[in-house]
């Protein structure tokens, strides 16, 4: 989907633009990261590098060898998580920064086995145990 997204942070100092390919549906991670960084949950939608601008204040955080998380510098709200190991790699935006993603259905959830009892998600889409993502994709050994 190419249609543009204007979000930003709690206090309003950063605006992030997404002005080209992204896909309107939120997925959902339950590992131990997402679960510190979040307190509970780490929801987002997946959006083209080159469709992405940001202004203001933002910090990097080098969550791992392969990825980034960002928030903003004046308020906290994150912002993202991004995947360093390649430099045209997309962003996967917070949905709760912009107002379209109100109404975006849940694409699919990793970590599933792994969700906190009060964060635990209905309804009918895909679920990837923590095995089945570590399996396909890379991973902190012993986030537990």
């Amino acid at each position: 989907m190419s249609d543009i997204l204007e979000g930003r942070c709690l206090c309003g100092a950063v605006k992030i633009r997404v002005d080209g390919a992204h896909d309107p549906r939120s997925g959902a991670c339950h590992c131990r990261r997402c679960q510190r960084w979040t307190g509970g949950l780490f929801l987002c939608f997946e959006a083209d590098a080159e469709a992405v601008s940001v202004e203001g204040p933002v910090t990097r955080y080098q969550s791992s060898a392969f990825a980034e998380r960002a928030f903003c510098s004046t308020c906290g709200s994150h912002l993202w998580m991004r995947d360093t190991d390649e430099e045209d790699e997309g962003y996967d935006l917070m949905p709760g920064l912009f107002d379209a993603a109100l109404s975006w259905p849940l694409r699919s959830e990793i970590y599933a086995d792994r969700a906190m009892a009060s964060v635990r998600l209905e309804g009918d889409h895909k679920r990837v145990t923590r095995d089945e993502y570590e399996a396909q994709n890379p991973y902190i050994d012993g986030d537990v």
